[in-house]
């Protein structure tokens, strides 16, 4: 109950701070405000006409006679990804009667459904760690803040929540398996249609997590050192046929045109902001070599800010204190544990290392492609549970071998 009702208030909080803070008190503004007005028009065709609203909410773009009244007032019709919004916005608005509150809370409650998928997940793997679990997955400000509300942030992180229950469901514990390919299935699709490089980074350190614990599988010390590098080289194999496959086309995400896009889109963030919340991580001319040459700096700024001293406003300073909180989380863990060990532990821990591994290749994403705090706050919430959990996991695997190595010290003293 605890972590639906911050899921709740975070829905209610962000129309408010969009409607009073960032509006002029009308009406929410920005995207929240944007996908309401538009889900108002599907909806006021299914109040005219049921068989109209219905079309509209199983249309791609399409226009025809019946729909096209309705459809030429929304700018974001023939844009796939923010219809999808829209198309679930008034579906929940056609139960709500049109309430924003409403169609908020339907938001929250959906978010929240993935949340707790994943938080069971992870509570199958480590059930002693049920409250550093909850506090990563549930209560970090940023993440039930802009992932509860009317937003694609709330239905993404629903969404990699249940893919991430559903793929460990059928993949690792092989239970259920026609459920657990049918939440993978749904779960897929939504992220296709709405972040699809959420599902991108996600694909890479899934499989290897596959074939980590299937070669782990293997007793024969030998035969499993050398079916290791196979299932590297097919992991990464199907990860690139996957990611070429999913965006081939994609003006946005082909592969081809991803750096450029990458470009074009930090920029122009950039530019936009008149906050003095920009960032900059270096130049980098559109392809993917001088996007790798970036990537650490991509990498750092995506997990560990604002700063503190780099704080413009108060949404940035929830930011830069979470930010504070993993630096010093990592510091003290790699300290205390030693960095080679570190490394060993996230290697030989299969959960980790699917963790850690999306976590950075996520923040790799979100750290080219953003450009100013605003946006990056929202982009890597997704990450945020994951690695606040692998943070979690690595310190109690600390805690745990710590009193063994003091017993081993006290017998030979």
């Amino acid at each position: 109950m605890p972590a639906l009702t911050v899921k709740l208030v975070g829905a209610i909080a962000l129309g408010i701070i969009f409607q009073f803070y960032y509006g002029r008190g009308s009406m929410p503004s920005g995207d929240t405000g944007n996908y309401y007005k538009q889900s108002r028009i599907v909806m006021q065709a299914f109040y005219d006409s049921p068989a109209t609203g219905i079309k509209l909410l199983l249309s791609k773009g399409e226009y025809n006679s019946s729909t096209v009244r309705y459809a030429s007032r929304m700018y974001w019709y023939t844009s796939s990804t923010e219809f999808f919004v829209i198309k679930v916005a008034s579906f929940f608005g056609i139960i709500g009667l049109g309430s924003y509150a409403v169609i908020a809370l339907f938001f929250a409650f959906t978010s929240f459904s993935g949340m707790w998928s994943m938080y069971l997940t992870f509570l199958k793997l480590y059930p002693n760690l049920h409250k550093q679990l909850a506090i990563a997955i549930f209560f970090l400000p940023s993440v039930f803040f802009w992932g509860s509300g009317l937003m694609k942030d709330s239905i993404t992180i629903g969404a990699l929540g249940w893919l991430f229950y559903g793929f460990h469901t059928f993949a690792i514990e092989k239970k259920s398996l026609l459920k657990a390919a049918f939440i993978i299935f749904i779960s897929a699709y939504v992220l296709y249609t709405v972040k699809v490089y959420i599902l991108l980074a996600f694909l890479p350190p899934a499989l290897f997590w596959i074939f980590i614990e299937n070669n782990r599988k293997i007793r024969n010390t030998l035969l499993r050192n050398l079916a290791k590098p196979f299932f590297i080289l097919i992991g990464l194999g199907v990860a690139y046929l996957g990611a070429t496959n999913l965006t081939e086309g994609d003006s946005k995400y082909d592969i081809d045109n991803i750096g450029e896009r990458t470009k074009i889109n930090a920029i122009y963030l950039t530019e936009q902001v008149a906050t003095g919340s920009a960032y900059n991580i270096g130049i980098f001319d559109g392809s993917l070599s001088s996007m790798i040459t970036v990537g650490p700096q991509a990498i750092v700024v995506a997990l560990y800010r604002p700063f503190l001293w780099e704080v413009r406003n108060p949404v940035m300073l929830l930011s830069a204190i979470e930010a504070t909180i993993f630096i010093y989380l990592t510091l003290t863990l790699f300290y205390k544990t030693g960095f080679f060990k570190s490394i060993k532990l996230i290697t030989s821990t299969p959960i980790l290392l699917f963790s850690i591994l999306f976590s950075i290749v996520l923040a790799f994403a979100v750290g080219t492609n953003s450009g100013n705090f605003g946006t990056l706050v929202r982009y890597k919430i997704p990450l945020m549970p994951f690695y606040l959990s692998a943070l979690y996991i690595m310190r109690y695997h600390y805690l745990v071998k710590r009193p063994k190595k003091l017993v081993r010290l006290a017998t030979t003293a």
